[in-house]
């Protein structure tokens, strides 16, 4: 009798010690960053649009992949917005599409309703202001040679833990400052920050002088997914999640890139409140500031805004903007 007991307890351990092992395995996937190219890491990259469940959680799958040999999808919460790398095996998917989907919070995001008497803006295509108080940070990681301000991110870490902000960064600026993406890395694993990482192309295409409807994305022979993609594919190789939103370089899209965007299910993005052209944030605004190094006047612009209790509070995560 006594052996069988002893048999039943071990018996009850393994299955516990089982159990706990699956749920650890398919927790959120946490990829370290490593020295082998992106291209040999992340491979058989696709867009997808799926609904995926299990138990009693759903998905919206949006793009299926191997990294390091695992299989994986990117994943977005489709009421809070957050996306998430998921083991494909952990989770039962099926085509849907945007109409099945059109009542959740996701795609009211992608396709806000338009104002018939007022066509699509040229600059500042996208999301550029929100509802309710506070402020929503933001700041463009163009391709540059200067290094990262972190002084303005000490200075946004200084407003409380896990403050939230979104980088739109573009796949050439991390290509040369990988020292600056892990110490922003670092920043959001302390709880320094809460970083929400937004794709702004691979390339950022821009030729000086070029008028806006010919420059940017709309400069003929630009790949606009090679640009989305890449970018993503490389965000995911250096350890981070790529966010549901896309910022266009320059803020210039027509109504053709848009639709294009939104057919890769990433919210487009804009602001209301460019510091360093002069505009002013309200509650609700999207603030847009440079820390790339190409830009110091609108990160002047920032912190005397914050020293002057003038910056709208509290500041808020980006998922809350649409």
């Amino acid at each position: 009798m006594r052996r069988v007991l002893v048999l039943l307890l071990w018996a009850c351990v393994a299955s516990a010690v089982t159990a706990r092992g699956e749920d650890e395995s398919c927790a959120p996937v946490d990829i370290a960053p490593g020295p082998a190219p992106t291209g040999a890491r992340v491979r058989d990259y696709a867009p997808i649009f799926e609904r995926c469940a299990r138990e009693d959680e759903s998905r919206l799958a949006i793009r299926r992949m191997s990294v390091d040999g695992m299989p994986l999808i990117l994943t977005v919460d489709p009421q809070s917005l957050q996306t998430s790398l998921e083991r494909a095996s952990c989770w039962r998917c099926e085509e849907t599409s945007d109409a099945a989907q059109a009542e959740t919070r996701y795609l009211q995001a992608l396709h806000p309703p338009q104002d018939p008497t007022r066509p699509p803006a040229l600059v500042n295509a996208g999301l550029i202001h929100s509802d309710g108080d506070g402020a929503f940070v933001t700041g463009d990681l163009c391709p540059s040679r200067k290094p990262l301000d972190r002084s303005f991110f000490e200075k946004l870490a200084a407003q409380g833990p896990h403050t939230p902000v979104m980088l739109a960064v573009s796949g050439g600026w991390i290509a040369r400052h990988g020292a600056d993406f892990a110490w922003l890395r670092d920043k959001a694993r302390s709880g320094a920050l809460d970083i929400a990482w937004a794709n702004h192309s691979y390339s950022h295409p821009y030729v000086r002088r070029l008028p806006d409807g010919r420059n940017y994305f709309l400069r003929p022979g630009v790949h606009v997914d090679r640009e989305i993609f890449e970018t993503e594919k490389l965000i995911i190789a250096e350890g981070e999640t790529p966010s549901a939103f896309f910022r266009f370089p320059g803020l210039v899209a027509d109504a053709a890139l848009l639709e294009h965007v939104r057919s890769r299910h990433l919210i487009a993005l804009g602001a209301d409140s460019w510091l360093a052209l002069g505009l002013r944030p309200r509650p609700g605004s999207i603030v847009l500031v440079h820390p790339n190094g190409n830009e110091p006047v609108g990160l002047k612009i920032f912190s005397r805004l914050i020293d002057a209790g003038a910056m709208p509070l509290p500041l808020r995560p980006i998922n809350e903007a649409p």
